[in-house]
Protein backbone atom coordinates (compact mmCIF):
# COMPACT_ATOMS: atom_id res chain seq x y z
CA UNK A 1 0.00 0.00 0.00
CA UNK A 2 1.23 3.57 -0.96
CA UNK A 3 2.11 6.16 2.14
CA UNK A 4 -0.57 8.14 2.04
CA UNK A 5 -0.91 12.31 1.44
CA UNK A 6 -2.06 14.01 4.75
CA UNK A 7 -4.82 16.86 3.53
CA UNK A 8 -5.57 19.40 6.27
CA UNK A 9 -8.95 21.03 5.42
CA UNK A 10 -11.76 21.96 7.87
CA UNK A 11 -14.37 23.12 5.28
CA UNK A 12 -16.10 19.78 4.19
CA UNK A 13 -17.03 20.60 0.41
CA UNK A 14 -13.23 21.37 -0.11
CA UNK A 15 -12.04 18.41 2.25
CA UNK A 16 -14.17 16.01 -0.21
CA UNK A 17 -13.73 17.94 -3.91
CA UNK A 18 -9.47 17.85 -2.73
CA UNK A 19 -10.04 13.98 -1.76
CA UNK A 20 -11.55 12.85 -4.76
CA UNK A 21 -8.91 15.21 -7.29
CA UNK A 22 -6.03 13.15 -5.30
CA UNK A 23 -7.57 9.62 -5.19
CA UNK A 24 -8.12 10.21 -8.62
CA UNK A 25 -4.44 11.29 -9.07
CA UNK A 26 -3.11 7.90 -7.51
CA UNK A 27 -2.79 9.33 -4.07
CA UNK A 28 -4.10 7.88 -0.92
CA UNK A 29 -5.09 9.98 1.28
CA UNK A 30 -5.81 10.99 5.01
CA UNK A 31 -8.02 14.07 6.28
CA UNK A 32 -7.39 15.95 9.20
CA UNK A 33 -10.20 18.88 9.91
CA UNK A 34 -7.84 21.07 11.82
CA UNK A 35 -3.91 21.51 12.52
CA UNK A 36 -4.35 20.23 15.89
CA UNK A 37 -5.82 16.69 14.49
CA UNK A 38 -3.03 16.71 12.33
CA UNK A 39 -0.10 17.13 14.51
CA UNK A 40 -1.61 14.16 16.23
CA UNK A 41 -1.74 11.98 12.69
CA UNK A 42 1.95 13.21 11.72
CA UNK A 43 3.51 11.68 15.39
CA UNK A 44 1.90 8.48 14.73
CA UNK A 45 1.76 7.86 10.86
CA UNK A 46 3.86 7.98 8.16
CA UNK A 47 3.19 10.32 5.15
CA UNK A 48 5.02 10.88 1.48
CA UNK A 49 3.53 14.86 1.89
CA UNK A 50 1.18 17.04 3.65
CA UNK A 51 -1.56 19.50 1.54
CA UNK A 52 -2.95 22.11 4.08
CA UNK A 53 -4.81 25.11 4.22
CA UNK A 54 -3.51 28.49 5.81
CA UNK A 55 -6.46 28.77 7.84
CA UNK A 56 -7.81 26.21 10.09
CA UNK A 57 -9.56 25.91 13.53
CA UNK A 58 -7.92 25.83 17.08
CA UNK A 59 -4.24 26.71 17.55
CA UNK A 60 -2.69 25.37 15.19
CA UNK A 61 -2.84 26.40 11.33
CA UNK A 62 -0.95 25.48 8.09
CA UNK A 63 2.35 27.68 9.48
CA UNK A 64 2.33 26.05 13.07
CA UNK A 65 2.13 22.69 11.12
CA UNK A 66 5.13 23.60 9.27
CA UNK A 67 7.30 24.93 12.17
CA UNK A 68 6.34 21.32 14.30
CA UNK A 69 7.67 19.81 10.86
CA UNK A 70 10.89 21.34 10.47
CA UNK A 71 11.86 20.17 14.54
CA UNK A 72 9.80 16.71 14.37
CA UNK A 73 9.80 15.77 10.90
CA UNK A 74 11.89 17.47 8.98
CA UNK A 75 11.73 15.53 5.79
CA UNK A 76 8.28 16.38 5.18
CA UNK A 77 9.01 19.88 5.57
CA UNK A 78 9.75 20.21 1.90
CA UNK A 79 6.56 18.24 1.28
CA UNK A 80 4.07 20.86 1.48
CA UNK A 81 1.91 22.32 -0.36
CA UNK A 82 -0.41 25.10 1.09
CA UNK A 83 -4.22 25.81 -0.21
CA UNK A 84 -5.45 29.62 0.69
CA UNK A 85 -8.21 31.49 0.09
CA UNK A 86 -6.70 34.82 1.95
CA UNK A 87 -3.07 34.92 -0.58
CA UNK A 88 -3.00 38.84 0.33
CA UNK A 89 -3.06 38.31 4.18
CA UNK A 90 0.31 39.63 5.73
CA UNK A 91 0.85 36.59 8.19
CA UNK A 92 0.15 33.89 4.76
CA UNK A 93 2.55 35.58 2.76
CA UNK A 94 5.51 35.83 5.49
CA UNK A 95 4.59 31.87 5.89
CA UNK A 96 4.85 31.22 2.38
CA UNK A 97 7.98 33.62 2.11
CA UNK A 98 9.64 31.58 5.52
CA UNK A 99 8.79 28.20 4.11
CA UNK A 100 9.07 28.10 0.64
CA UNK A 101 6.08 26.33 -0.13
CA UNK A 102 3.88 26.37 -2.92
CA UNK A 103 0.18 27.43 -2.49
CA UNK A 104 -2.52 27.29 -4.32
CA UNK A 105 -5.01 29.82 -3.92
CA UNK A 106 -8.89 28.83 -3.44
CA UNK A 107 -10.99 28.49 -6.09
CA UNK A 108 -8.71 26.52 -7.40
CA UNK A 109 -9.05 23.91 -10.67
CA UNK A 110 -7.86 20.27 -10.21
CA UNK A 111 -4.92 19.99 -12.05
CA UNK A 112 -3.52 23.79 -10.44
CA UNK A 113 -3.80 20.90 -7.35
CA UNK A 114 -2.44 17.98 -8.99
CA UNK A 115 0.77 20.00 -10.73
CA UNK A 116 1.55 21.57 -7.48
CA UNK A 117 1.62 18.35 -5.56
CA UNK A 118 3.47 16.11 -8.67
CA UNK A 119 6.13 18.65 -8.14
CA UNK A 120 6.37 18.99 -4.79
CA UNK A 121 5.60 15.69 -3.20
CA UNK A 122 6.03 13.14 -6.36
CA UNK A 123 3.30 11.29 -8.68
CA UNK A 124 0.46 9.40 -7.12
CA UNK A 125 0.76 5.34 -7.58
CA UNK A 126 -1.83 5.09 -10.30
Amino acid sequence: MAIPLLVIEDEPAVMSFVRRALERGGYDVVGANSGTEALELLASQQFCGIISDMRTPGNVNGGGVYQWLKVNRPELASRIVFITGDIVNEDTVAILRETGAPCVEKPFRVQDLLTAVERTIGKGQS
